[in-house]
């Protein structure tokens, strides 16, 4: 292990590391894995439903697609993904392509608006504040940076974010009006909250009569074991408290069909459902009806797009198989690092010693191997241990991926190493 080297044997072990990625970087490789992105295979699969005839362009109840109307959703769309959340079909909205946008928009509302049970919208607060479970999703924290809204970082456990400090917080601070979870194969932990999580976030008490909790439902089928994570269905125990409206959530097919062309959806209880939807009357008069009657008639049902899952399985956990052996390989005898194997998602999150994510990442770019920047994966991009690094195997091939594993071995042994040189 590099704590039992002496200092000479550090400053050998260097000078052999600097010459492994000198000749790294020589070869002029680009690989980017710098966000989680479909594989081109993993885009063939879907492929057939754009060639799919829909012929009159009806829906089970005689909606004409190709013409206006259908706030909500097809009711057969809603019946696809209501599963993926587990509501019914008064708390279900289908939309357009991005869940993303569905939170951005809930939170605007909120904002400009209020929402149900709230004594006025957010915006008319002194500050409002999130709590951000990291190391999480960039874009969740980016969309609170771009609104002005306060982060609080908040520790992850091996079984979901701190408890005991979202508790606190929630209950003892009126500003604090929500929270962003991904509670099953976490962006980028890949840990699934446990059922003592799941109740414990049912069972809040908040100051704000306004809080919300944003359960972003993204890898809910996106499994890469057979013995993969059940998460309890947040909903079903609000109810069971009398808190249903304190959740909103939100999933999609984004990287179950095409990102750029899939359907979203937003569950919740029906009081929230109706409030959104008598807002959305001014914003549009209907998403895109024929790309959801489209996928329907592609999946058929759940049971079509869990099937479908399988083939994308079958593409992607080689990757991670390359992802976490070449760690075991390459990073555990030393020490020097530490991971989740997950069994889903579409990330593995490293942690390395203190004071190196930063120069990893430098590295393995100098070397060819572009990665999510270091800091992303936590509020303001503010790592303050500077030592998570987001890996998102999927979407270069197996070769190129084994590759950049590498490449990154090195980058981080060399970090570490000119960490330890300078302590």
């Amino acid at each position: 292990m590099y704590k039992d080297y002496s200092m000479e044997q550090l400053l050998e072990l260097q000078k052999c590391l600097q010459k492994e990625h000198a000749d790294f970087a020589a070869q002029g490789l680009k690989l980017n894995m710098a966000r989680g992105k479909p594989a081109p295979d993993q885009l063939k699969l879907s492929e057939a439903m754009l060639r799919d005839d829909l012929g009159d362009c009806l829906a089970a109840d005689g909606t004409d697609c190709r013409n206006y109307g259908v706030l909500d959703g097809l009711p057969e769309a809603k019946e696809l993904l209501r599963p993926m959340l587990g509501v019914a079909m008064d708390e279900i909205i289908v939309g357009g392509n991005s869940s993303l946008q569905l939170m951005y928009d809930t939170i605007m509302m909120a904002m400009m608006l209020g929402v149900p049970g709230g004594k006025k919208p957010w915006s008319r607060y002194d500050h409002v504040k999130f709590l951000c479970p990291s190391p999480g999703y960039d874009r969740h924290f980016a969309i609170c940076q771009s609104l002005g809204i306060e982060m609080i970082t908040v520790p992850y456990h091996d079984d979901g974010p701190d408890m005991d400090m979202v508790e606190k917080l929630v209950s003892e601070d009126e500003e604090v009006k929500g929270i962003w979870c991904v509670p099953t194969y976490s962006n980028p932990t890949g840990i699934s909250y446990s059922d003592k999580v799941v109740k414990r976030f049912a069972a809040l008490k908040p100051k704000a009569d306004d809080f919300r909790i944003y359960w972003d439902n993204a890898y809910c089928i996106h499994h890469l074991d057979d013995k993969h994570d059940v998460v309890l269905n947040i909903l079903d125990e609000c109810k069971k408290k009398g808190s249903e409206n304190m959740v909103l959530m939100f999933a999609s097919t984004s990287k179950v069909t095409f990102p750029g062309a899939g359907i979203a959806c937003i569950g919740a209880s029906k009081e929230n459902i109706d409030y959104i939807k008598s807002k959305m009357t001014y914003q549009t008069i209907g998403f895109d009806k024929l790309n959801q009657l489209r996928h329907v008639r592609f999946f058929k049902d759940f049971n079509g797009m869990v099937k479908h899952m399988e083939l994308h399985r079958a593409i992607i956990a080689p990757k991670f198989d390359v992802v976490i052996t070449t760690l075991e390989k390459e990073i555990a005898p030393h020490a020097i690092g530490g991971w989740h194997a997950p069994k889903g998602g579409y990330f593995i999150s490293f942690t390395g010693f203190d004071g190196t994510a930063k120069r990893t990442v430098e590295l393995c770019k100098q070397a060819g191997v572009v990665l999510t920047n270091a800091g992303a994966t936590y509020p303001y991009g503010n790592d303050p241990y500077d030592n998570n690094i987001r890996i998102a195997p999927t979407f270069p091939t197996v070769e190129e991926l084994q590759k950049a594993m590498e490449i990154f071995c090195c980058s981080v042994k060399l970090a570490t190493v000119e960490k330890m040189l300078e302590i």
